[in-house]
């Protein structure tokens, strides 16, 4: 468990079982602390004495013994999960954070919406030859002021697929859309290239996805669908990249081809007379068959985001100091993906923990993977979707692939990105009211716009949080993680992110630019203030700062927990923050 007078280069993460922070290097065994106690029978997370695992591991194999089925399996587990806990290897005190092999780099959208975008990566190295991730940020998406299309492809057995899919996907989405909206604009260019696929999506094709295209013929279900178009806008899009992957094209192997899982997020704004929070203009925006508290309409809405994810790549939504997932895991540790599986004749390993697709595959959706026929009649290209309406309670929005979702939960990742906020800010005005010495405040200082992508600078700045944790009270203590849930820990530091952001890029007697003064709430003012001796950094470039430091403890969180995964970030500062 992480000390109380933590060192800065030593972050903790909170643990969402059993509510303790703890250091990254430690936290793979310590959830492996967590299942080997559950296996044997302890409800409680702490560490029990050698006689009383000795007495638990004995009946629990008496028990397994006196069945009808029983299982050597089982028993194996029960004898790996004692010996792991009698061995009582205690790690060392703490590590430094591994260093990231690509420095965070934020991309500049102008979007009314997202007040800053970040982006980090590492092939990590140590497990992993090839970087097989992509990105997508695309900005005024089909010709559409505050419309952006963002995406994040998770590669696997080669990047043949996840190279295609982040260049074609946006512009298949961007055809579907603009059959049925014509606000969507395609460019001479982009329409070209569509030209180009007819060979491959013909007459026969199409008529086999014409279940996309069927609209509902009741107007009440037209009315509480609004946003269905878009749904099957997607399906579409995800069908026919699919069926582009089967051509092969830049495939290494002639058998085992690349796939990839993706999570995708259109950005737009609702225009403000569709905002006025009145009860038809909440029907009218009612864009998800799910209904759930966050699916529903708020009153005065910004936007909407349209999520939609294969595989085991996720985006997770910041709202209120509480963590919103808005994708679907594919994989088989899902009880329905299993069940879809063996009903239609695939078969699914007993490798650990959850088994493999046909003894290869971890995924049971994703695009590509055209090599192996077997395999591809299993996993299938059916995106899960969903509409969210976005307002000034949103903070973050975050899309990761799977290297970080195998090591973090969406609890721990969220109260990470909320303490690794506060920290930032913190930093900040310590710089502004020159509340460090001189020989200090240049690792505090917020990098300016010259020296952003300078890997050094980012590296000094995060060597000066040592400095936050003498000045704050957001950190967690052991005694205080006893009496706190990780929720009320989530809402704490919102909270307190909330002031921090406050109080920095908004100083007394400041005065908020024209294009903001119709939504002083929403936008913090873009005044200048002075930084001992680095010249002037805007609130937009504080944002941008915010955006890419947090992106890069995530990542290098993520490796220092254990991931044997590439690591893609993607993280969006949204109004709330």
């Amino acid at each position: 468990i992480a000390p109380e007078n933590n060192d800065s280069k030593h972050i903790s993460v909170f643990c969402s079982v059993c509510q303790q922070p703890i250091y990254p290097y430690h936290l793979f065994n310590h959830k492996k602390t967590h299942k080997a106690l559950t296996l044997l029978g302890f409800g409680s997370p702490q560490r029990k004495t050698d006689k009383r695992l000795l007495a638990h591991r004995q009946k629990l194999i008496s028990e397994l013994t006196q069945i009808a089925k029983y299982s050597e399996k089982q028993r194996q587990k029960i004898d790996y999960s004692f010996e792991f806990l009698m061995d009582n290897c205690t790690p060392t005190s703490h590590c430094d954070l591994p260093d990231i092999t690509n420095p965070s780099t934020f991309k500049k959208v102008k979007n009314s919406l997202i007040n800053a975008l970040a982006i980090c990566q590492d092939k990590n190295s140590t497990w992993q030859r090839d970087m097989e991730d992509r990105f997508i940020v695309l900005d005024n998406y089909g010709n559409r002021s505050d419309t952006c299309f963002l995406g994040l492809v998770d590669g696997s057995h080669g990047v043949a697929a996840a190279e295609t899919v982040a260049a074609e996907l946006p512009l298949l989405f961007l055809d579907q859309l603009a059959q049925t909206d014509s606000s969507y604009k395609k460019s001479k260019d982009e329409q070209q290239i569509l030209d180009s696929f007819a060979t491959v999506i013909n007459a026969d094709y199409k008529k086999k996805e014409k279940i996309f295209s069927d609209k509902p013929d009741s107007s009440k279900t037209n009315q509480t669908n609004t946003y269905e178009w878009i749904h099957k806008a997607y399906a579409k899009s995800f069908w026919r990249m699919d069926r582009l992957l089967r051509l092969g094209r830049n495939e290494v192997s002639k058998v085992r081809w690349s796939g990839c899982s993706a999570v995708t997020c259109l950005v737009e704004r609702i225009p403000s007379k569709e905002t006025d929070g009145t009860e038809e203009g909440g029907r009218k925006h009612s864009g998800n068959t799910t209904d759930s508290p966050l699916t529903r309409p708020a009153k005065g809405a910004a936007g909407l985001l349209h999520i939609a994810n294969v595989g085991n790549a996720h985006a997770v939504l910041c709202k209120n100091g509480k963590s919103h997932c808005l994708s679907k895991e594919h994989s088989t540790s899902n009880a329905s993906e299993k069940k879809r599986i063996l009903q239609n004749g695939g078969n699914i390993s007993t490798n650990e923990p959850d088994g493999l697709v046909e003894g290869y595959l971890r995924t049971t959706r994703g695009l590509g993977h055209h090599g192996d026929p077997v395999l591809k009649r299993s996993v299938i290209p059916l995106p899960h979707t969903i509409s969210v309406p976005i307002d000034d309670t949103c903070q973050f929005l975050i899309l990761a692939s799977n290297g970080l979702w195998e090591v973090l939960d969406y609890n721990e990742v969220l109260a990470l990105t909320l303490t690794t906020f506060t920290q930032y800010l913190r930093m900040h005005e310590c710089v502004q009211q020159n509340g460090t010495s001189p020989c200090k405040c240049q690792y505090l200082m917020p990098l300016g716009e010259d020296n952003l992508n300078d890997s050094k600078a980012i590296k000094d700045l995060q060597a000066g949080i040592e400095i936050l944790y003498s000045n704050t009270d957001i950190f967690l203590s052991p005694q205080m993680a006893e009496k706190m849930d990780s929720k009320i820990f989530c809402d704490k530091l919102a909270s307190y992110a909330g002031q921090e952001l406050q109080k920095t890029v908004s100083p007394v007697g400041s005065k908020p630019s024209p294009q903001f003064e119709e939504d002083k709430e929403t936008y913090p003012s873009n005044c200048e203030s002075q930084t001992a001796g680095g010249g002037r950094v805007t609130s937009k470039t504080l944002y941008d700062n915010a955006a890419s430091y947090i992106s890069e403890r995530l990542v290098q969180t993520a490796l220092a927990a254990g991931s044997r995964d590439n690591i893609t970030i993607l993280i969006v500062l949204l109004n709330g923050c």
